[in-house]
């Protein structure tokens, strides 16, 4: 599957027609921030650990100023086009599917949706779909690993299929919640993006709204 290249230069692409001030759905980031992030997430190896350590959050926000005040945003936004550095982790073979896929569709996606007049979903190919949904069983537990309920997550079935939905309970509890949606979406949920997210939620009031607070991040 070569999802993570094509899905690089849409977001690429995306972010070039949006301009550089254009909200995301990255908190109060701009494009600019987000090309920056991405940048330093596969680039810069000083300022990457801070995307995963809180305690070095700070340093990463600095080195994220300094890249934007290093180059403009359109020569930015082709940096991250033009994919890794030679020696920098991401641009080993078989990385880049593994560790971009969930991160360029994401961000793409909080480009997309972003702003007064957010785009509807995408209907990806059906490999992709299937990628996303063994990455969600994979990843399941570790993403709800804050909810304070069971959390069960259903694939959406094509109109008219036929057969037992696919399931999988990604965290035990008393009261429960099923999240229903296709996997794309259901990983845009689990990304903290849960009010951008196109899933149904089925479950008692008390048990929807304690998932409701529920801080959820990759």
């Amino acid at each position: 599957m070569k999802f993570a290249k094509s899905e690089r230069a849409a977001l690429c692409d995306a972010l070039e027609l949006a301009g550089p001030e254009a909200p995301t759905l990255c908190g109060d980031w701009t494009t600019h921030d987000l090309a920056a992030h991405l940048w330093i997430r596969e680039t810069d190896p000083l300022g990457a650990p801070g995307i995963v350590a809180k305690p070095l959050a700070g340093l990463t926000e600095r080195r994220m100023s300094e890249t934007k005040a290093r180059w403009s945003f359109h020569e930015l936004v082709e940096r991250v086009r033009r994919g890794p550095a030679r020696l920098s982790v991401f641009a080993f073979p078989g990385v880049d599917e593994e560790a971009n896929t969930v991160e360029f569709f994401v961000h793409h996606e909080d480009v997309r949706r972003a702003g007064d007049a957010p785009a509807a979903p995408r209907e990806l190919p059906d490999e992709v779909e299937d990628w996303m949904w063994r990455r969600m069983k994979l990843m399941g537990r570790a993403l709800f690993r804050r909810a304070e309920v069971g959390v069960v997550l259903e694939r959406e079935r094509s109109a008219g299929a036929a057969g037992q939905p696919d399931t999988v309970r990604v965290m035990a509890g008393g009261e429960i919640v099923t999240i229903i949606g296709q996997p794309s979406e259901l990983m845009i949920y689990a990304s903290g993006r849960q009010a951008h997210s196109h899933v149904r939620l089925v479950g008692d009031e008390a048990a929807l709204a304690r998932l409701a607070t529920t801080e959820l991040d990759m």
